[in-house]
């Protein structure tokens, strides 16, 4: 990726100031580094900072949709836990406890204000199934209606995946798509992204701007922080991927910072910014890429990577060159080059070994290869998205 220097921007680039005077909705993840207390399991004040900043939001007619972790942490020191539970039990317990104490803070703060609070928990099964997925869109945005502040939590107490594999970082990026905001905040303990890991090399530059997520990008990405997270930088870089990929901006910054939203809204040169695609993702394309679990891949010639990415064609059997993994029709694929790797994610409209027995092959000749023919593609062009 080409460095910018400070202060410096590309020239089809708007000012931060420009990008997000328009949006209307913002999703806001605060991590455990920023509301975690050692003395007491959460720190009230910083909450309360946090809470102060999204009421001044509301009040410039912003929807607000928070993004919360801390469950773990609230419950370790409520169980008197000195370190972060090693067993899957352990974690979801901790989480179960410390829920409620999490909420009780956000609460309390937002009815000082005058503002009510809706508490949603989420799973990643909640997301994948459409038609769960769209009755979540529907609730949040009756919420949004109603004037009512929703405050999304992975449901860490029942979350396998989530606590084994993942963390809010990602869950934030789906909400981000579920509800269609025109930006993700992601508030930690780090000022942003860094050209290497300042907590084990001091001195590391900060990058101000990220154009595109390479190689050389993915290689300043760090490992967990805290004792009471899940997540690093790692994880908040696969979060600027789904959501820039959708073709919205994210901001990872310090949530320690005062009045750091108000800051980033107001185009200040505040953390580092992700910039999004050109184009934006339809809100079911969205759901296809990036929120549906991948189950295989498929292998396709130069000849179909230009007819898909620069033509706007189907996905047809005489492109394919090899499958792999074990999948249904209706399943999310990853499409692949043997030279670019991933440039595409659709939903099959065969299996793999229907595939496998097809690649390679015209249209016209898969009913006497299968016996039968459902459809003239293997990947329709409304069931694709190019990354």
């Amino acid at each position: 990726m080409k460095q910018e220097k400070p202060g410096r921007r590309l020239a089809y680039m708007p000012a931060p100031k420009e990008l997000f005077k328009d949006i209307k909705r913002v999703v806001i993840k605060v991590g455990t580094a920023v509301l975690a207390s050692p003395a007491t399991g959460l720190n009230g004040k910083r909450v309360e900072k946090i809470v102060d900043e999204i009421v001044d939001l509301r009040r410039s007619r912003r929807e607000v949709i928070l993004v919360t972790s801390g469950a773990i942490g609230a419950g370790m020191k409520a169980l008197g836990l000195k370190e972060r539970p090693r067993t899957l039990p352990g974690k979801q317990a901790a989480a179960a406890v410390g829920q409620s104490y999490l909420m009780h803070f956000y609460e309390r703060f937002f009815r000082k204000r005058g503002y009510r609070v809706a508490q949603i928990l989420l799973t990643q099964d909640d997301l994948t199934d459409r038609k769960r997925y769209l009755n979540a869109r529907h609730t949040l945005m009756t919420l949004l209606k109603l004037n009512v502040i929703p405050i999304i939590n992975e449901n860490d107490s029942v979350g396998v995946e989530e606590i084994k594999f993942g963390d809010n970082d990602t869950l934030s990026a789906l909400v981000t798509n579920l509800v269609e905001a025109g930006l993700l905040i992601i508030l930690s303990d780090i000022d942003g992204l860094y050209a290497t890991d300042p907590r084990k090399k001091k001195g590391g530059k900060l990058i101000r701007l990220v154009e595109r997520i390479d190689s050389h990008i993915e290689a300043s990405a760090g490992g967990p922080g805290e004792i009471t997270s899940t997540g690093g930088m790692c994880t908040k870089l696969q979060a600027a991927r789904i959501v820039t990929n959708s073709g919205e901006p994210m901001v990872i910054a310090n949530g320690k910072t005062p009045q750091v939203i108000r800051r980033i809204l107001e185009g200040e040169e505040i953390g580092t910014l992700f910039l999004p695609r050109k184009e934006k993702v339809t809100s079911r394309k969205r759901w296809i890429a990036f929120t549906r679990r991948r189950c295989g891949k498929i292998l396709v010639d130069e000849g179909a990577k230009e007819a898909l990415r620069l033509k706007g064609r189907s996905l047809l059997p005489s492109g394919i060159m090899k499958v792999e993994g074990d999948f249904r029709e209706g399943d999310m694929v990853s499409v692949v080059n043997g030279d670019e790797g991933e440039f595409a994610r659709g939903l099959s409209n065969y299996s793999s070994p229907e595939i496998k027995k097809v690649k390679g092959a015209k249209t016209k000749d898969i009913k006497s290869i299968l016996g039968y023919k459902y459809y003239d593609e293997v990947i329709h062009r409304d069931n694709l998205v190019i990354l």
